[in-house]
């Protein structure tokens, strides 16, 4: 393994932590047949960024009930090579480790599936919730709220063909009405999906739109099955909130897991009262931790794409973050990116450094 040319570039050293809840005394683990996901805690699956180079670090600082990968095209999945395709790659630590599948089509769904479990995958996820273009021109993700029937027909082939558990993850529709999205949950959960992940918010909405949670409350009283509360949570405060609010039986995290990867973590102390040490969390370490995971396992074609992606998100713990996701993002080949991060970090030392423990993270000077 290649040594990563930044400051504080040794792998940093992350513990694993026991959690409880918040109000009760025994664990509100998820249990979805034989899957026990604990604490609820889940990360969400997004395009270029849920790969093994970030989970990794993410489950180092411990705290996270399950992982996913990206989203995973149902019908190129069986022709990947899962040694080298970047969408596959995993290590042990990475479980338990949901698939999500993209498709439009219940005849794509077997192959896809027995691709899965010769990889072994610990849980399989549809995606009916991403509000992509072009995603959508092909009836995919988000579209399926709009199609029942083909929504219906791809879960009852996947539950057919697989006894893993089997989740969906949706958005809240392509409008408000409460009847149309409890009816549309309760088919889901007919036809045998075992949890739920809601993204609160509607088809169009983008991200910096505040999330609809109490939608959420609304689901859960038309459905038994778990319900997985995603969207505009990026602090223990945020968590907190929207469980009150939502009354979801766990939370997925996305864009605020890949600026803080220690999130997890937080939130499983503050609000599961896990006993957190404190420990030291060093800024460009992570980073450097990141890297070496990419140049370890990656094809060099995939290095820069996917740093750069991640830069994006992690730059906004910086205060002047913008000028890191810049000169990252105009860099023409990884050795440039790396040395422009590296000049970045040493001119920024002050704020490279934070706090995680006692239930809280102090971010600063230290």
């Amino acid at each position: 393994m290649r040594t990563c040319p930044l400051p504080f570039a040794n792998m940093i050293q992350l513990c694993d932590m026991k959690t409880e809840t918040i109000v009760q005394t025994e664990s509100q683990a998820i249990q979805v047949r034989n899957l026990t996901i604990s604490p609820p805690l889940l990360l969400a699956p997004m395009a270029g960024l849920t790969h093994s180079a970030l989970r990794r670090i993410m489950v180092g600082f411990g705290g996270v009930g399950m992982l996913s990968t990206e989203m995973l095209s149902a019908r190129r999945l069986p022709t990947e090579n899962s040694r080298i395709s970047p969408y596959l790659i995993r290590t042990e630590r990475e479980s338990p480790l949901s698939y999500q599948l993209l498709t439009s089509t219940e005849k794509e769904i077997g192959r896809a599936i027995d691709a899965l479990h010769a990889l072994k995958a610990d849980a399989v996820d549809l995606n009916m919730g991403c509000p992509s273009t072009a995603v959508g021109k092909f009836g995919a993700g988000v579209m399926l709220m709009e199609q029942p029937e083909d929504a219906r027909r791809i879960v009852a082939e996947a539950r057919k063909r697989t006894t893993l558990p089997l989740s969906a993850k949706i958005r809240l529709g392509s409008e408000p009405d409460t009847g149309k999205l409890k009816t549309f949950c309760s088919m889901l959960e007919g036809e045998g999906v075992d949890m739920l992940t809601v993204h609160a918010r509607f088809k169009h909405e983008p991200f910096a739109r505040n999330p609809r949670w109490a939608y959420i409350a609304q689901i859960k009283e038309c459905i038994k099955i778990p319900v997985i509360a995603n969207g505009g949570i990026f602090s223990a405060e945020d968590a907190e909130r929207c469980l009150r609010v939502s009354g979801a039986d766990g939370l997925m995290l996305g864009r605020g897991a890949v600026t803080r990867p220690w999130i997890f973590a937080e939130i499983a102390g503050s609000v599961y009262r896990s006993d957190i040490p404190v420990t030291a969390v060093s800024l460009p370490e992570i980073y450097a931790a990141f890297i070496e995971a990419l140049k370890a396992d990656y094809r060099h074609i995939y290095h820069l794409g996917r740093l750069k992606a991640f830069t994006h998100y992690f730059s906004r713990n910086y205060k002047f973050g913008h000028s890191l996701a810049t000169k990252v993002q105009s860099s023409n080949s990884m050795d440039e990116a790396i040395e422009r991060a590296g000049t970045f970090f040493t001119s920024n030392s002050e704020e490279s450094m934070a706090m995680l423990g006692n239930n809280e993270l102090k971010k600063g000077k230290e």
